[in-house]
C-alpha cells in the first residue's frame, strides 16, 4: 500500500512537471504565424495604404514579444493570435486604403488638367510679351504634358507616386499663373507709366 501511495505521488509530480513544463514554453508557433501575417501585410502595402492598422498591429506584436521576455507565455501566445488578426486586418485593408488613395489622385489629376487649360488660355493672351520666356513655357508645356500621362497612367499601380507627381504639378502651374499674370500687368504697367509722364 506504501508504494501505492509512493507511485501515485510519483506521478502527480510528474505529471505537475510535465504541465509547468508545457506551459512555460515559449509560443513559437503563434509567433511564427504572427511574424508571416506581418510580412505579408507590409508587402501588400499595409504600410503605405493601411498604416494606422499596421501600427496598430505592431503595438499587439511589441505586447506580445514584451510578454515573452517577461516569460509570461499564456498571455503572449494570446498576445500572438491577436496581433496576427491585427495584422490580417491591416492587409484586408489595404485595397479599400489604395482605393480611396487613387480616387485623390484621380481628382487632383483632372483638377490639374482643368487648371492648366487656364494657364494655357493666359499664355495665349500675353503671347507677344512671352519673349524671354517662350523658350521656358514650351519646354514646360512639354513636361506638363508628358509628366501629366504619366501620373494618370500611374493611378492603378501607384495612386501614392501619381498624387505626389499631380503635387509637383500643382507648383508648375502656380509657377506660370505668377509668371503670366505679371506679364499681364506688365502693359497695364506701362501705359500707366506713359501717362505719366505727359
Amino acid at each position: 500500500m506504501k508504494s501505492f501511495k509512493y507511485s501515485v505521488s510519483l506521478v502527480m509530480v510528474l505529471a505537475l512537471a510535465l504541465v509547468f513544463i508545457g506551459c512555460s514554453k515559449p509560443p513559437e508557433a503563434e509567433q511564427n504565424a504572427a511574424k508571416a501575417a506581418m510580412d505579408a501585410a507590409v508587402s501588400a502595402g499595409a504600410d503605405k495604404y493601411a498604416a494606422a492598422d499596421l501600427d496598430a498591429a505592431k503595438k499587439v506584436w511589441e505586447a506580445a514579444e514584451a510578454q515573452v521576455k517577461d516569460k509570461k507565455y499564456k498571455e503572449a501566445k494570446q498576445g500572438y493570435v491577436d496581433a496576427k488578426a491585427a495584422f490580417e486586418k491591416a492587409a484586408g485593408a489595404v485595397e479599400t486604403g489604395k482605393k480611396a488613395v487613387a480616387d485623390e489622385a484621380t481628382a487632383a489629376v483632372a483638377a490639374l488638367e482643368e487648371s492648366w487649360k487656364g494657364v494655357e488660355a493666359a499664355a495665349k493672351k500675353v503671347e507677344k510679351q512671352m519673349k524671354e520666356k517662350k523658350d521656358a513655357w514650351t519646354a514646360d508645356a512639354k513636361a506638363f504634358g508628358d509628366n501629366l500621362k504619366a501620373a494618370k497612367d500611374a493611378i492603378a499601380a501607384d495612386p501614392i507616386g501619381a498624387k505626389e507627381k499631380a503635387a509637383e504639378l500643382k507648383a508648375v502651374i502656380e509657377k506660370w499663373e505668377a509668371a503670366l499674370k505679371e506679364l499681364a500687368a506688365a502693359p497695364a504697367k506701362a501705359i500707366s507709366a506713359k501717362k505719366a509722364k505727359k
